[in-house]
């Protein structure tokens, strides 16, 4: 899942990354992505890149620098509320 990208691409959230090279990493290296940079054009220019996170993680901003640049994100455990009220 991409957040804010439409179905497949498009929408507010970045959805423009290099899919084969995570892909052929993983497969002919053995080497899982931890963090794939996701970029976001307006009008053919890049205006905001995010990190992709593994299943469990999600993106978070680490407090400085500017949000729209991917490395002031870190990727970190996904805490899930399963209290019932």
């Amino acid at each position: 899942m991409l957040p804010g990208v439409y179905h497949c691409q498009g929408g507010p959230g970045p959805d423009r990354f290099d899919r084969m090279a995570a892909i052929e990493s993983w497969v002919e290296r053995g080497t899982k992505p931890t963090r794939i940079v996701a970029s976001h054009q307006t009008n053919g220019k890049i205006d905001r890149t995010r990190p992709l996170c593994p299943f469990g993680q999600v993106a978070r901003w680490n407090g400085t620098g500017n949000t729209n640049d991917e490395a002031n994100f870190s990727c970190v455990e996904e805490i899930v509320d399963t209290t019932v009220r």
